[in-house]
Parts: structure tokens; C-alpha cells; sequence
């Protein structure tokens, strides 16, 4: 079989790309070896980040740093076995959140960010998903009353991102979610992003839409990749896949495939984990909840109520831990009393690709003709696949790209 493009990779990232390269005339083969979605895609607090401007940074604050190397916070957790290779990476992410430099990302991943919500809303409306997105944005929630200050001083400083948010004190917020325990002080309800109610069912159903408009989703092995007189080849349920180019967008994974190629970019992973769970009488959550000082999301979804933690640093193939969940649920059973028993019988642990510079990998391959790069999403992938599928796909068919692809060069490394 031959098409014009290779597309590796179902996550939310690779059917993106496929159906923006697909809207451009392009003959588009998606491969994976598993279903659409069944990855990172399918395990997260299913937000349409529009609010988060400023990426998420490496603590700089010395009490910070000694609260965490104690490993007993919920939010960040790490395995001391896997600390020593990981140290490395952590002090390259640790220099690029110095203020400047963060600043300095924040800005590049701006043009992004802003166009996340209109990218999404454009495939939604044409694969017919309305019924699982809503347009309540989020509430972050504060238990301490000197944080809950800093924070209303903090959103100050955002007024030049023109976001929409609502300062709410602790009358306003028992109003908006009744469920919640009497001791949080406040929140703020940021307005512009989206929630998703089934993230996974989410990509599959952009996934759908890519075959209903004549694209070809194919299960296959992404590490058969190979070049062969100047075209790529990759291994399929139906036999060899050839192409004049290949895009890769592998996220966790997508070292398996640029590490044989001579490619040695500082791919970082962030495991997380996620439960459901029922809720006590008809009690019900009615926004996504981020409990800011216990780094997890309580999210209403198809499945029941969402637990999604924060990050912990361990080896890719390293078993499940429950220590960080167990921490979470204990603070989530206080914040939402309602919070019933668990729904799944293992915790779901994924897997999120970080760049020590906080932004992804967008753009051709330095060294090899035909081989184009769009991972390394960090806690975003849900909420940029549309739009840096979208970048990529300009790039590639030759259109005016909307914003400058520079920032995300893959040379960037090399």
C-alpha cells in the first residue's frame, strides 16, 4: 500500500495531525497498534486548557524544593531508584523554569494556546461530539486563606492574556459546587476552557471522522519504521504501508523511533494516574475541581467522578504505585465528602511526554527528508493536538503557517 503520508500514532496528537493533513488533500494512512485513544489520550483530567498561559514549571522556592525532597507531598512524587537517572533531565527543566526563560516560554507557547479552543470546537461540531464537551470551564480551589490570597494577587498579573475568570469567596463557591467541604476559603472559576466528559471517546470520535472522510486507520508497528530508496515503510495489519513522508507523533513512545534514527532530544516522562468513583446518595459534582495544594483533579465524567493526580517521577516500565493516589483520595474524600467508592479495579497509570524547555517538538526531522516530529506535549496533549496538528500540517502542504514554527524546531536539540 502506498499513500502520500504515514501518520504513527492514535493519540489525540496523531489523528489531529491526520485529519489536518487529510483537510489539505493530503492521502493520509493513521497506524497504531492499539485502538484510537487508548494511550495518554484516554487518561486525563479532560480540559481544553485554554486558561494555562504559563506552563508548569520546576519549583525555584528553596522551602518548595525541601518540601518535595522529603517525597511526602500528593502533588509530586518520585522513585528513588529512578531518581539517579532522572537528575540529569531535572536539572535541565530546573534552569529552563528560571524566571526569564520561563517567561520566555510562556510567550512561545502563547500562539497555541490561544487557538486550542477554536481548533477543537471546529472537529467537534463536524464529528458530532457536542454531547461530550461543556462549556463551564474549571474551578481551582484553595483550603488555605494565605494562598487563596496570593492567588487573587496572582491573577492580576494575567490581565494582559485577556482571560475570563470569577473571583469566588467561600459563599459563592459552597453556592456553585454544595457538595464541597465547608473549610475551602475560595476559588476561581476560569471560564474559558472546556471540559470533557470522556477524553478517550473524544479521540475516537475525531478518529471516526478521519475514516468517514475517506482516511485509512491501519494497526501496525511504529518501530518497523525504515527508509527504502528514499520513501518510509512501516509494517501494517495489511502488509507494508510506504510513504514519501512519515510523521511522528508517538508522544511517550516517540523515543523509540527518533533514538535509532541518531536523534538524542531530552524526551522526559511524567507518569500520572487516574480512579473513578461513584458518589454517596444523588450527590453530584458540577465543574472539574483542581484542589491546587494537592495537585489532583476531581472531574465529573461518563465514567464517574475522575481522580487525576499530579506527576510522579519513575521508570516508563516501573509497576503502578498507589502512594500518590492513596494521598490524593485521602484530601479529595475531605474537599468532596461525596466522593464514593472506587469504580476501577486497577488504577489507570499513564505516561505524559515533557521537553525540559516546556514546549513540544514541532517540524521536520534535521537529518533525514520526509520525517516530520509533533510530540513532546507535556500536560497538554488533549488540549494542543487540534492546534499544533493544525501547525503541522501548514507547514508541511506549504501554507503560511498562523504562527512561527521556530520555537518548536526539532534542531533545537540536535
Amino acid at each position: 500500500m502506498h499513500c502520500q503520508t504515514i501518520v504513527l500514532g492514535a493519540g489525540i496528537v496523531g489523528v489531529s495531525t491526520a485529519l489536518q493533513l487529510q483537510a489539505r488533500g493530503r492521502q493520509v494512512v493513521l497506524i497504531d497498534r492499539d485502538q484510537p485513544g487508548s494511550g495518554t489520550s484516554h487518561g486525563n483530567a479532560g480540559l481544553i486548557e485554554r486558561s494555562s498561559v504559563i506552563p508548569y514549571a520546576f519549583p525555584r522556592n528553596v522551602g518548595a524544593l525541601l518540601r518535595y525532597g522529603l517525597n511526602r507531598q500528593p502533588d509530586v512524587r518520585y522513585s528513588l531508584l529512578h531518581l539517579p537517572k532522572a537528575a540529569p533531565w531535572l536539572l535541565r527543566y530546573w534552569r529552563q523554569s528560571a524566571p526569564g526563560r520561563l517567561a520566555g516560554a510562556a510567550a512561545d507557547m502563547l500562539p497555541l494556546v490561544q487557538r486550542s479552543v477554536e481548533e477543537h470546537d471546529a472537529l467537534i461540531a463536524a464529528a458530532g461530539l457536542s454531547e461530550l464537551v461543556q462549556a463551564k470551564g474549571w474551578i481551582e480551589v484553595f483550603r488555605d486563606p494565605r494562598l487563596f490570597a496570593q492567588a487573587k494577587e496572582d491573577v492580576k498579573n494575567l490581565a494582559r492574556y485577556g482571560l475570563q475568570y470569577e473571583i469566588l469567596e467561600r459563599d459563592q463557591l459552597q453556592a456553585r459546587e454544595q457538595q464541597l467541604d465547608g473549610g475551602v476559603v475560595g476559588g476561581i472559576h476560569w471560564l474559558d476552557p472546556k471540559t470533557v466528559r470522556n477524553p478517550g471517546g473524544l479521540t475516537r470520535g475525531y478518529a471516526a471522522l478521519f475514516v468517514q472522510r475517506g482516511g485509512q486507520f491501519l494497526h501496525g508497528d511504529a518501530r518497523s519504521l525504515r527508509q527504502l530508496d528514499g520513501q518510509w515503510q512501516v509494517q501494517s495489519q495489511r502488509g507494508a504501508v510506504t510513504a514519501d513522508e512519515v510523521v511522528v507523533c508517538l508522544g511517550p513512545q516517540s523515543a523509540e523511533l527518533f533514538g535509532p534514527l541518531g536523534y538524542r532530544f531530552p524526551l522526559g516522562i511524567k507518569r500520572g494516574y487516574h480512579m473513578h468513583y461513584g458518589t454517596r446518595g444523588d450527590a453530584q459534582l458540577q465543574h472539574s475541581i483542581c484542589d491546587t495544594q494537592g495537585g489532583y483533579v476531581l472531574a465529573p465524567m461518563a465514567q464517574g467522578i475522575r481522580l487525576t493526580t499530579g506527576i510522579e517521577f519513575a521508570a516508563s516500565d516501573a509497576p503502578a504505585n498507589e502512594i500518590q493516589l492513596q494521598r490524593c483520595e485521602a484530601l479529595a474524600r475531605r474537599l468532596f465528602p461525596a466522593l464514593g467508592e472506587r469504580l476501577d479495579e486497577q488504577p489507570w497509570l499513564g505516561l505524559r511526554p515533557c521537553l525540559p524547555d516546556m514546549r513540544p517538538i514541532i517540524g521536520p526531522a534535521p537529518r533525514h527528508k520526509g520525517l516530520w516530529f509533533n510530540f513532546g506535549h507535556a500536560h497538554h496533549g488533549l488540549t494542543l493536538g487540534p492546534v499544533t496538528g493544525r501547525l503541522l500540517a501548514e507547514m508541511m502542504t506549504g501554507e503560511q503557517p498562523f504562527t512561527d514554527p521556530a520555537p518548536y524546531r526539532a534542531a533545537r536539540f540536535d
